[in-house]
């Protein structure tokens, strides 16, 4: 399978709700077992809180930073991040151009 950011970018925003009233900012591409790879692209602030399973992040554009727990790591596009399961994070101060491509694998939990 083969995902293009161009594409699925141009389908966001999606749906509104409850953390995004102006749509949401991210888009599945694909899934497969427990791995689902997903783009990213939260305008102004980042509202999303710690996910069930680990993660990881591959910036593909823009610059900023990312909390994970208590550190704090500034990020450009080329940078990739790993977050485990149930762990705090939020990107912050981050450019108007800002993408990542997400990819969420294993159990509930994360791997042990």
């Amino acid at each position: 399978m083969k995902l293009s950011m161009s594409e699925l970018s141009a389908r966001l925003p999606g749906p509104p709700s409850g953390a995004w009233p102006q749509g949401e900012r991210f888009m599945r591409g694909f899934a497969h077992g427990t791995m689902s790879v997903e783009l990213y692209a939260p305008r102004g602030h980042d509202p999303q809180t710690p996910h069930a399973q680990d993660e990881l992040y591959f910036v593909m554009q823009g610059r900023g930073e990312l909390r994970i727990g208590d550190a704090c790591h500034d990020f450009e596009a080329g940078d990739a991040f790993f977050v485990p399961a149930g762990m705090p994070h939020r990107f912050g101060n981050f450019t108007d151009d800002f993408a990542t491509w997400v990819v969420f694998w294993g159990p509930q939990g994360g791997e042990q």
